[in-house]
């Protein structure tokens, strides 16, 4: 129990920084998201001391309090979940923007990402196992594709699945005409079609990280007594791979895993730009662009929110597959 409070007490100190960051970093950018949205009103007529107030009050964005004020304000309305106004999306409020686009990036990142880590640590277990062999040698040939520029690649795979072999859709979440947004089988197949090309870029980029470390930490602990004395006792090739040799070679894979997981949220920004993908990646750029530091923090605590709880998922699943993690607390 002592181990458990001493980390949610570094996760509620790590989250409180980050909330503060997430706060001071947007207001140091140049530009104000007031000046930017009386722009846009401006080419409709003039506009009054009175707008600008109502507009500042509404955005949260008043550049006549003190900066600890808003603060406190900021602080306020993220206890009731009020996250702003987006300019860039004028008038939706930013917890609708994130509802409309993480589901995109969560199904596609984060299915991507589950599956090159099972992927990449399964060959890499296997061919820790088997040195020599030619799965083995194949993992030079996935750490090429890892080394390849990400939005090369992207533009590789669209250019030859999407343009030449038209095998593929060019760009999208779904096929807009053809298919109405909901739980039927022509949306969801849209989807998916429209989800292969950016889910195998993913893949194919990441794959080789996982197989060549869970390879190499295979090879070391290979070499420990305990799998010595495991073999001697004549126990199953299979099950000494897989319950002493794997089980310990891929703790540090879990921890590498659980930073990746939590990034999900952030999306893979060249991915969906490459492929115009409506993801959270895509809103995040929208926002950067247009100076949207609502939107922008919106996002930010997401990405924040779902780091620490994966992270904190993951030591907390360390003390179930590594138990000399309980005996130190």
């Amino acid at each position: 129990m002592k181990t458990l409070a001493r980390r949610l007490g570094f996760y509620v100190v790590a989250l409180w920084a980050a909330v503060s960051l997430n706060f001071l970093i947007p207001r140091l950018m140049p530009g104000n998201p007031v000046d930017i949205m009386l722009s846009k009103l401006a080419q409709h007529g003039p506009v009054t001391p009175a707008t600008r107030q109502s507009i500042e009050l509404l955005l949260g964005a008043d550049s006549g309090e003190p900066l600890w004020k808003q603060y406190v304000e900021y602080l306020g309305q993220l206890l009731h979940g009020d996250l702003g106004i987006s300019v860039s999306q004028y008038p939706t409020p930013v917890t609708t923007v994130i509802a409309q686009t993480l589901p995109w990036t969560i199904g596609l990142v984060g299915l991507a990402t589950v599956v090159s880590f099972v992927l990449g640590v399964g060959l890499g277990t296997l061919a820790g196992w088997k040195r020599g062999s030619w799965l083995d040698s194949f993992i030079p040939v996935t750490t090429m594709f890892q080394s390849i520029p990400y939005f090369w690649l992207a533009l590789i795979l669209l250019y030859l699945f999407g343009s030449v072999w038209m095998i593929s859709p060019l760009n999208g979440g779904y096929d807009v005409y053809d298919t109405m947004p909901g739980w039927n089988l022509p949306f969801i197949g849209s989807v998916i079609s429209h989800g292969i090309l950016p889910a195998a870029t993913i893949v194919i980029s990441s794959v080789g990280g996982w197989m060549l470390g869970m390879r190499n930490m295979m090879v070391s602990t290979l070499a420990e007594d305990y799998i010595v004395t495991a073999e001697a006792k004549g126990l199953r090739p299979g099950r000494v791979m897989r319950t002493y040799a794997a089980r310990n070679a891929v703790l540090p894979s879990v921890a590498g895993f659980a930073i990746s997981l939590g990034f999900v949220v952030a999306g893979s920004i060249v991915t969906e730009s490459v492929f115009s993908y409506p993801g959270i990646g895509s809103a995040l750029m929208g926002a950067v662009g247009s100076n949207d530091y609502a939107l922008m923090q919106g996002i930010f605590l997401v990405i924040t929110l779902s780091v620490l709880g994966a992270n904190f998922v993951v030591d907390l699943l360390y003390a179930v597959i590594d138990p000399r993690t309980r005996q130190r607390g």
